[in-house]
């Protein structure tokens, strides 16, 4: 069996391109006002060629994933007049598609920026797509969740010699599923089997006994637990120990827009940040915004799953960097990254702090 992950070997992230060397983790919120105040009558001069709305506000592109509920804050930054707040216009451009897209679209001024999984962009970010990370915006997306009738319970050792479903398996789920089982003492080729399955099937596939443990985003696993008759038992999330402090969601821009409008970068991450914070303090506001993109799950519902979310975890800077560090290690453990590739040097090199 393969050694557990030493994380205890990862050296620090190299500065990233912009800081100041300032370590933020939780305070954007309290800090927006001043960043804004800031700005200055310079930096507005040298964006002026940046379209605006006639009401002198930066427009912005903002390509987001309407069925990921973790990502209910950019609707209320939207609804509740954040963005207009922090001096741009946001449009929001539906994507779902792969990442390699996305990331070429924010690459090629198709969109300006985006917010999404740091596991699905971390491996494409390592073929040079020009796109920037600029904050987390929280943690916890994904879990894995057991038939107790199967045998498992919540110690992941319990999954030994079991087949796990999951909608995509060459994807963020089985990567990160992967690095935690071996954290935990698996071997995640060797000890369990990963089978692909239509997401809508997951469910059906566990009843079955096809197999014996599902992997996926809420609200699909949450509601599958709650059809499940108390059958299903979570085993392992992305905020599980030693990734309780991670972040899961990213925000990333264009280099064109760092370079070009630095300004409206700067206040893009400010507003995603007072709407996570809203959704932190207020889970009740971001289910009902999101309600009426998902199928079958109530207010109550989407309440209980962002409740197991850390929205007022928002990672900038040298923390990002750090996070991207740890995640690029532990992925090129297992084979995802190439074995060349520095950790400390890519966080480095891919995350900008646009509130230095």
């Amino acid at each position: 069996m393969k050694a557990p992950f030493d994380h205890d070997a990862i050296r620090d992230p190299e500065t990233p391109p912009r800081t100041g060397g300032t370590s933020r983790r939780v305070v954007l919120g309290g800090i927006a006002a001043a960043a804004v105040a800031g700005l200055g009558f310079d930096l507005a001069r040298r964006h002026e060629a940046w379209p605006k709305t006639p009401k002198g506000l930066d427009r912005v592109r903002l390509a987001w994933n309407p069925n990921a509920l973790c990502l209910a804050p950019v609707l209320l930054a939207q609804n509740k007049g954040i963005f207009a707040r922090h001096g741009i216009d946001v449009e929001l451009i539906s994507y779902a598609g792969s990442t390699d897209q996305l990331l070429e679209a924010m690459s090629t001024r198709k969109a300006d920026a985006g917010v999404g999984m740091i596991l699905r962009w971390i491996k494409p970010l390592e073929q040079g797509f020009d796109v920037r990370l600029l904050a987390g915006t929280h943690g916890g997306c994904i879990r894995m969740s057991g038939s107790r009738r199967a045998g498992v319970t919540p110690d992941p050792l319990s999954l030994k010699g079991k087949t796990i479903g999951l909608a995509e398996i060459t994807g963020a789920s089985r990567n990160a599923f992967a690095v935690l089982l071996k954290y935990h003492g698996l071997d995640p080729d060797r000890d369990v089997e990963w089978r692909q399955f239509p997401q809508a099937l997951l469910g059906e596939a566990l009843r079955k006994g096809e197999v014996q443990a599902i992997a996926d985003s809420d609200p699909v696993l949450f509601l599958e637990e709650k059809a499940s008759d108390g059958d299903m038992v979570e085993v392992i999330s992305n905020l599980s120990h030693p990734w309780q402090n991670r972040v899961c969601c990213v925000i990333g821009a264009g280099g064109f827009m760092l370079r070009e409008n630095p300004r409206a970068a700067k206040a893009l991450v400010l507003a995603m940040a007072d709407a996570a914070n809203l959704c932190s303090s207020d889970p009740h506001e971001a289910a009902r915004a999101f309600l009426p993109y998902t199928r079958g799950a109530s207010v109550d519902d989407l309440v209980a799953i962002l409740k197991t979310q850390t929205h007022a975890n928002h990672p900038l800077g040298r923390d990002l960097a750090g996070d991207v560090t740890r995640y690029t290690a532990e992925l090129r453990a297992i084979g995802v990254m190439k074995p060349t590739t520095d950790p400390a040097r890519f966080a480095g090199s891919i995350v900008s702090d646009v509130l230095a």
